[in-house]
């Protein structure tokens, strides 16, 4: 199993020593999230994921946001092992660009330790704000997925597509990994199916142990719907573990990385990190 730690989950000014300390650990990822802006009407009144059939909890709209590509590039220049990842990118929101560079620096940098992690948001307010129709969320993640993939990897790039068009450009540089590690987030039917047809992986939210299998399986069923070829979604998700049952269960389930965040208290995370290494990283 692989072991992920979100930096969301810490107060900034305890960031670079939980970086440090998961480094040190053997900690496999640092992960950071995304939002462009949070709208004041959204406090307090749900907004419905991609499926319509949930509700994300209300977010208070002076929550801060970091914008991930720059923190990670501290932390890549503090770090020389561990992967960084995005939890998630709301790549369609941005033009692709901005977000193409934004990786394909953020690798060279890191020298080729970057996984992009990517979802249409739950936020459709956000969308509005931005200027875009929330309604095209999937459809510009993924036209924005597969005209990344073709500027990190192809030396000349001309577009026609229903949301991005332009002639002939060069992009450089190239990432350092051949192939950057494409993420899709999600759980709605369409995003499970999205991580089958366009992603390396899928990434989901907190999931229980008693819940992991269910969400496997709906991977796995996704991957036969589009009948995916070529090598299975890697499966990542946050989770709790608490003693070695639970993680021979997510093993079991076959999830792939577990990001996880084993404090209460900020003050609490290098002392919790360094007991979970202790007991689950050997």
């Amino acid at each position: 199993m692989k072991f992920g730690v979100p930096l969301a989950r810490v107060r900034p000014d305890l960031w670079n020593d939980v970086v440090d300390a998961a480094e040190a650990l053997g900690y496999e990822s640092l992960w950071h999230s995304d939002h462009l802006v949070f709208p004041t009407q959204m406090a307090g009144s749900p907004h419905d994921v991609e499926s319509g059939d949930d509700a994300h909890p209300p977010v208070p709209p002076e929550t801060p946001i970091y914008e991930p590509g720059a923190l990670l590039a501290h932390v890549a220049a503090r770090t020389e092992r561990i992967r960084l990842g995005t939890f998630v990118y709301l790549l369609a929101i941005r033009h692709p660009f901005v977000a193409a560079r934004t990786f394909a620096t953020l690798d060279v940098i890191s020298n080729g330790r970057v996984e992009v992690g990517v979802g249409a948001g739950w936020l459709r307010s956000e969308w509005v704000a931005a200027g875009y129709d929330p309604s095209t969320r999937g459809r510009r993640l993924d036209e924005s997925i597969e005209v990344c993939r073709r500027l990190w990897s192809e030396p000349i790039i001309a577009h026609d597509g229903e949301f991005w068009q332009w002639d002939e450009v060069a992009f450089e540089p190239k990432p350092v990994q051949e192939r950057l590690p494409v993420l899709v987030g999600g759980e709605s039917p369409a995003a499970l199916r999205r991580a089958a047809r366009l992603g390396d992986g899928w990434i989901g939210m907190v999931h229980q142990v008693d819940e992991a299998a269910d969400w496997a399986g709906r991977v796995r069923a996704a991957e036969d719907a589009v009948g995916r070829t070529g090598p299975a979604v890697e499966i990542t998700m946050g989770g709790t573990v608490t003693d070695d049952a639970d993680l021979d269960a997510y093993e079991r389930a076959g999830v792939d990385r577990l990001i996880v965040a084993p404090w209460r208290r900020s003050s609490d995370a290098v002392t919790a990190l360094e007991e979970f290494a202790r007991r689950y990283s050997g």
